[in-house]
């Protein structure tokens, strides 16, 4: 196979070189500098500098110091996870318990906005019904960012 497109492109050069040249005009045309050429129409592809490539997500911390995970897990995390199940457009939700924090990822559709999102998830916890969570404990909603950034946020 690679033997016969080598004699191929022996035995044809105009056809290659003409194959060359649309290649160079076509990457040319479509290159996303801001190139002004006179005699060639320009539709450069757009460039996104910091490409988006995160889910649809929401994160909920909540803090409850001196807790063990398990008690977390149970009294917290939970309770929040089958509340937010009921969300509109919500593809997935992780849940993490740690010692006396919890954090809730909830992962939605690609389709939907991210502040519309954003403004279901607080509904959902400002309609929590009174005993859901212990006294103490008020969940936060994390940062307005798309990308999990790693750092948890004290509320």
């Amino acid at each position: 196979m690679i033997g016969k497109t080598i004699r191929f492109c022996l035995e044809n050069k105009l056809i290659v070189s003409l194959f060359v040249l649309f290649v160079i005009v076509w990457g040319v045309i479509v290159a996303p500098f801001d190139w002004e050429i006179a005699s060639l129409p320009r539709d450069p592809v757009p460039v996104d500098a910091i490409p988006d490539i995160g889910e649809n997500q929401q994160i909920v911390f909540t803090k409850w110091s001196g807790r063990s995970p398990q008690d977390v897990e149970d009294q917290v995390t939970y309770p929040m996870t089958v509340a937010l199940l009921g969300t509109p457009g919500v593809k997935t939700i992780r849940s993490y318990s740690y010692f006396g924090y919890s954090s809730i990822y909830v992962i939605f559709k690609d389709d939907i906005d991210f502040y519309w999102s954003r403004s279901r998830i607080l509904e959902k916890l400002s309609s929590l019904p009174p005993g859901t969570l212990p006294p103490e404990v008020s969940p936060a909603l994390g940062p307005d960012a798309t990308a999990w950034t790693g750092v948890l946020v004290h509320p």
